[in-house]
C-alpha cells in the first residue's frame, strides 16, 4: 500500500473545506493509505493541480461559485487524462441527478456527514489504488 494518498478538495468555502477534512481523517478507513489534502478555492488552482498530477481523489463543492463544483467535474471529465475519481457535495439528496450529469464517481449531501463521507471517500480511494496496483 502506497504511503499517503492526495484528495484535492475545490470549495470557494474555507469552512467546506474544512468539514471535509476533518469527516475524512487522516485515514478515512483502515484499508487505505492516509490522506493529505490540497485545498483549492478556485477553478484555476484546480486545473492547476491536476495538470501537475499526484491526485487520488477529488472532493468538489456543488454550491461553490462561480464556477460550481458539478460543472467542474463535467470539465475535468472532459479535459483531464485520466482524471481521478471524483466525490460531489450536493445541497439535497434531490440533487443526485445533477451528481450524475456531471459524472461524478459518488455524491454525499452538504452539510458534510463524517460517517457517509469517509465511506464514499473510501471507496475511492480503493477503486483509485486498485488501478494503478
Amino acid at each position: 500500500m502506497q504511503p499517503t494518498a492526495t484528495v484535492l478538495v475545490y470549495s470557494d468555502d474555507a469552512n467546506t473545506r474544512e468539514q471535509v477534512k476533518l469527516a475524512a481523517g487522516r485515514r478515512p478507513a483502515a484499508d487505505v493509505p492516509r490522506v493529505e489534502f490540497l485545498e483549492c478555492a478556485t477553478l484555476p488552482a484546480v486545473l492547476s493541480a491536476l495538470d501537475r498530477g499526484g491526485v487520488d481523489v477529488c472532493v468538489l463543492d456543488g454550491e461553490t461559485a462561480p464556477a460550481g463544483g458539478m460543472g467542474v467535474c463535467r470539465q475535468i471529465k472532459d479535459e483531464i487524462f485520466d482524471c481521478p475519481p471524483v466525490l460531489l457535495l450536493i445541497g439535497r439528496p434531490q440533487d443526485a441527478w445533477l451528481a450524475t450529469w456531471s459524472r461524478a464517481d459518488a455524491a454525499v449531501t452538504h452539510p458534510v456527514d463524517p460517517v457517509d463521507f469517509a465511506d464514499a471517500l473510501a471507496s475511492l480511494l480503493r477503486h483509485r489504488l486498485s488501478i494503478r496496483a
